[in-house]
């Protein structure tokens, strides 16, 4: 399918959408994740089939959506409040229709809020590499115990300056490590060639990001506890951070459960409980230096963490499946697109909760 870029005042500010597929087609909405935007999907809606209503936003503060900014203090909720008044927007869905809600990465955490807060509006859940339910970095087991009492480590304070001012400059070059263009081959991937002809695309995605204390990174604070930094109240990554981003338990409480499907890779270097965006982790390899050891410092188990969570939604009357693909990296739908559309597919066939 191919889509066209609507333009939708919502929840008080300028949304950018790329819609496809007939407006009576199953409902399913995409949310991209961080450093991306809806142009991230793009590639797999190419392969979807016409029988779908596919709606992709830009979050605000990336692709052409306004760059309003991020309240760091409520976690994903303006990210999920943003989408949820497009779920009531006549001309993408029809009002009132349960959609099958697609989250990448930090998008896998605002549709988590979005289950949360609209249950009744969720036929079904893909995450795609989510972000755990604990956020990001910071927290030591299974049950989201903080490594330290403010976090330390987490949020704005752990961005690399140089991705964010090469970010800023829209810099298409790879020079550098901290290069966008690196980054997105490194990161993003497990194999830079799975990329192919869409790299440029997707390049134009990562660079659409917003940049700035209320957007991305945002604001961060010094801290008494290694590695000497701790979330501030505004901005991208202070939201995904656990001090303000943690709602599993609201998440398996949640009266009613739609199912979930999480898919993942086995090769992610973002979301993994040995994550390269970890400052504990790269810690404990000696790259940030001063850490204080495995035991008041160890790397958060992310995944394990998520596969937790579930487990207990699915205790308490849900039901999930965990597909992991091996050798692939952060962005599954790009990488293993036939797979990733079977299962998204799969979830269109289930009767709405």
């Amino acid at each position: 399918m191919e889509t066209e870029q609507r333009t939708i005042t919502a929840n008080g500010i300028t949304q950018a959408v790329r819609v496809a597929g007939p407006p009576d087609g199953i409902p399913v909405l995409l949310i991209h994740g961080n450093c991306s935007s809806s142009l991230f999907w793009e590639p797999l809606v190419r392969r979807l089939p016409s029988t779908l209503r596919v709606v992709a936003p830009d979050l605000r503060g990336y692709g052409d959506s306004e760059t309003a900014p991020v309240n760091a203090t409520r976690g994903l909720r303006d990210f999920a409040d943003d989408v949820a008044a497009l779920l009531d927007e006549p001309t993408l869905f029809g009002a009132g229709r349960p959609v099958v809600v697609v989250g990448h990465s930090l998008g896998g955490g605002v549709a988590m809020r979005l289950l949360v807060d609209n249950a009744h509006r969720v036929s079904a859940l893909l995450l795609a590499a989510p972000v755990s339910p604990y956020g990001f970095g910071g927290t030591r087991d299974l049950v989201g115990t903080p490594t330290t009492p403010d976090f330390a480590g987490t949020g704005a304070g752990t961005a690399n300056r140089d991705f964010v001012t090469r970010l800023a400059d829209g810099d298409r070059g790879a020079d550098t490590q901290a290069s966008p263009r690196a980054v997105l081959r490194a990161a993003y991937v497990a194999d830079p060639a799975s990329l192919d002809a869409d790299e440029e695309l997707l390049l134009d995605s990562v660079l659409s990001t917003a940049t700035g204390d209320d957007n991305y990174p945002g604001t961060a604070v010094p801290s008494e506890n290694w590695p000497g930094t701790a979330p501030g109240e505004r901005g991208v990554l202070n939201a995904l951070a656990p001090t303000w981003f943690r709602l599993a338990d609201e998440m398996v409480a949640v009266a009613e459960k739609p199912p979930v499907t999480w898919v993942r890779g086995d090769a992610d270097v973002i979301v993994s409980d040995t994550s390269l965006f970890d400052l504990a982790y790269l810690g404990s390899l000696g790259v940030v230096p001063g850490w204080p050891g495995e035991e008041a410092c160890p790397p958060q188990p992310m995944v394990g963490q998520t596969r937790a969570v579930l487990e207990r939604y699915a205790a308490a009357g849900g039901a999930y499946r965990e597909v992991v693909l091996p050798g692939c990296g952060h962005s599954p739908h790009l990488e293993r697109p036939a797979e990733f559309v079977a299962e998204l597919l799969a979830l269109t066939t289930v009767p709405a909760a």
